[in-house]
């Protein structure tokens, strides 16, 4: 079996994950290409997946609104923000590449290659919103949004006020400071997306764990990280 066909009996198989066959092949390859892979290749008319990201994050955002103001015409303005940011976030996006199997489908550079990358949350995110870009070019906004809704339905289910009600910070440092007489400690890590759109992620230890959360302010980032980090707690304990 030569490289050509298997590349191509590859390809057909992510596509049936996505459900989605491709008119451009070349695009979904695109979407699939870190940037280190491309810093290791001599070829210059190569390029990284960063462009169909930034594409990718904007129409998941319009396609995620929609199908919030949709199916819940109750929420205000506000609630629909959380609830987006909720639905749209890394670890989210991560768990749906996850399910289609995007991670053995990227090209990385070695060194990322190596060291996991394929299991990282923030490359397989990337790689999602750059999969949705390819998909929105090669099909239009109605093909991305079927893939989106096809994707996020049971997790737009699930979306509610209460969920936002929930205060996770609280519930976590309960529950440390009875069993190990600490206080978790928050801290900004990191910052993604221009000034009028960033993302704030923050990481939050205690009593020997660590998990980090993303938000578009530091108080959603932060709620996020306790969250993950009573999910660490629940898989140290055996809950």
């Amino acid at each position: 079996m030569n490289d050509a066909h298997t590349e191509t009996v590859f390809r057909e198989a992510l596509e049936t994950a996505l459900d989605y066959q491709f008119q451009t092949p070349e695009r979904l390859t695109h979407a699939l290409c870190h940037s280190s892979y491309v810093n290791e290749q001599i070829q210059s008319d190569i390029a990284s997946n960063e462009r169909l990201e930034f594409l990718g994050d904007a129409v998941l955002n319009l396609a995620i609104s929609h199908l919030l103001m949709t199916r819940y015409p109750e929420m205000t303005e506000g609630e629909l923000s959380r609830n987006r940011a909720f639905l749209v976030n890394e670890t989210r996006l991560a768990a749906i590449a996850r399910e289609i199997r995007i991670g053995p489908h990227l090209l990385l550079g070695k060194g990322e290659a190596l060291t996991d990358g394929r299991e990282k949350n923030s490359i397989l995110a990337d790689a999602m919103e750059a999969v949705i870009a390819a998909i929105y070019l090669d099909g239009g906004f109605d093909a991305a949004f079927r893939f989106i809704e096809s994707r996020f339905s049971k997790r737009l289910r699930s979306a509610n006020r209460s969920r936002y009600e929930t205060d996770y910070k609280s519930r976590l440092q309960e529950r440390v400071q009875s069993t190990y007489h600490e206080v978790p400690r928050y801290q900004v890590v990191g910052t993604h997306g221009p000034d009028h759109d960033k993302t704030f992620r923050v990481r939050m230890t205690v009593a020997g764990i660590s998990a980090e959360g993303n938000g578009k302010n530091k108080k959603m980032a932060e709620q996020e990280a306790a969250r993950a980090g009573l999910e660490e707690l629940d898989r140290s304990s055996g809950a």
